[in-house]
C-alpha cells in the first residue's frame, strides 16, 4: 500500500482528529512537566513529601513502616498492569471478530458508519494506547522495588550522624527514585484517561476531538487546580 493509498484509508476529519489527539497528548505532557517545575503540580507537591519521608527514614532505626508504605504504593501499578493485560487481550480478541463488532457499533445511535479496515485501525490505536500504559505501569512497579532496595540498604542513623554517609544526598536520591516511580505511574494513568477520549472516535471525529479537549481539561484541573493540591500546599 502506497503512502497516498494509506492516507485515503481515513477521511481527512479522522486524520485531523487523530493527529490533534496525539499532538494534544504530547504537548500537554511537556507543558505539565515544565509547569510543575515552575508553579508545582499535584505530582511535584507530593514528590516534596516523598523527599521529607526519605529524610525521616534516615532518622529511624526501625524502617519496617517505610518498607510497608513502599509495598502499598506498588499495589496500584501492579493492579493496573494486570488489568491492562486483560484489556489488551480483549482488544486483540475483538480484532479477530471485527466484522461483528463493527455491525454492533453501527447500531449505536450517532456512531459513524465505517469500513472494517477503518474499524480495525481504531482498535489498533486503542490497543497501542493500552500497551503503552502497560509498559509505564510495569516500569513504575520496578522503580518502586528500587526504592525499597534503597530503604533496605539505608545506613543506620548513627552513620549519618557521624558523617560517614551524607544524609541529604542519600535522602534526596531515595526520594527521587520513589518520585520517578510515581511520575511513571502517572503517565500510565494519563494514558487511561486519553483512552476514554479515543473510544469516542468510534462515534465520530468531532466527538473524538471534543473528548480529547475534555480529557486534557480534566487532567489540567486535577494536576494544577484540585482541592487536594490546595490542602497539600497548606
Amino acid at each position: 500500500m502506497s503512502a497516498a493509498e494509506l492516507l485515503r484509508v481515513l477521511p481527512w476529519p479522522d486524520w485531523a482528529a487523530l493527529l490533534g489527539y496525539f499532538a494534544a497528548w504530547i504537548v500537554y505532557a511537556r507543558f505539565a512537566r515544565h509547569r510543575s517545575q515552575r508553579d508545582g503540580s499535584l505530582l511535584a507537591t507530593t514528590n516534596h513529601y516523598r523527599q521529607l519521608w526519605m529524610r525521616q527514614a534516615t532518622l529511624r532505626d526501625n524502617r519496617v513502616i517505610d518498607g510497608v508504605v513502599v509495598q502499598n504504593l506498588s499495589v496500584s501499578p501492579s493492579f493496573f498492569a494486570s488489568t491492562t493485560i486483560l484489556i489488551v487481550g480483549g482488544l486483540l480478541a475483538l480484532l479477530g471478530t471485527s466484522d461483528k463488532a463493527n455491525e454492533l457499533v453501527r447500531e449505536i445511535p450517532f456512531a459513524a458508519r465505517t469500513s472494517i479496515l477503518v474499524f480495525d485501525l481504531k482498535l489498533l490505536v486503542l490497543t497501542g494506547i493500552f500497551v503503552y500504559a502497560f509498559f509505564r505501569f510495569t516500569w513504575a512497579l520496578r522503580q518502586y522495588t528500587f526504592g525499597a532496595l534503597l530503604i533496605a540498604s539505608m545506613p543506620d542513623p548513627q552513620a549519618f550522624a557521624r558523617g560517614e554517609v551524607d544524609r541529604d544526598d542519600y535522602s534526596r536520591r531515595a526520594g527521587r527514585v520513589v518520585g520517578l516511580a510515581a511520575e511513571t505511574f502517572n503517565d500510565g494513568l494519563r494514558a487511561y484517561y486519553m483512552a476514554f477520549a479515543a473510544v469516542l472516535w468510534f462515534f465520530s471525529p468531532l466527538a473524538f476531538a471534543v473528548g480529547t479537549a475534555g480529557v486534557i481539561f480534566i487532567l489540567y484541573r486535577r494536576e494544577f487546580h484540585s482541592d487536594v493540591l490546595d490542602v497539600l500546599r497548606g
